[in-house]
């Protein structure tokens, strides 16, 4: 999370690795700046890949692996798990991540995450999107 509050809520990735964890970090922090602390799962990936950054980059970021904590992220991912379980699957990483970007955008459309005035959702949908 970062001062504004935003989260990074999922990695797709072929590799649940130290060094896919690295790289993942990296990226966030490029785009939203140094957090203080980081909600995961229990993965022993995200811990080695933490502590590697921190060491390399002299860093204090917290790791926190509380279950209750990571499950309000993972009730978000209901929502993509659903729209995409009846798919037959998608031919290539960027349709996977177009798509799953959709279901997100709407989704925080749906709970007032973004609000413009006077337009129903499919009408912000499309403007976001079109």
């Amino acid at each position: 999370m970062d001062e504004d509050g935003d989260t990074i809520d999922f990695l797709l990735s072929t590799k649940r690795d130290q060094k896919a964890a690295i790289r993942f970090l990296k990226k966030a922090i490029r785009q939203h700046g140094v957090p203080e602390k980081i909600n995961a799962d229990k993965s022993g990936a995200n811990a080695a890949g933490l502590k590697a950054f921190n060491s390399d980059y002299s860093t204090d970021i917290e790791l926190r692996q509380v279950k209750y904590l990571n499950n309000i992220v993972e009730q978000d991912h209901r929502r993509v798990r659903q729209r995409t379980r009846p798919m037959l699957g998608s031919k290539t990483f960027m349709s996977a991540a177009k798509t799953i970007a959709g279901i997100e955008m709407m989704a925080m459309i749906n709970k007032g995450q973004i609000d413009m005035q006077g337009s129903t959702p499919f009408e912000q949908f499309y403007a976001l999107a079109g």
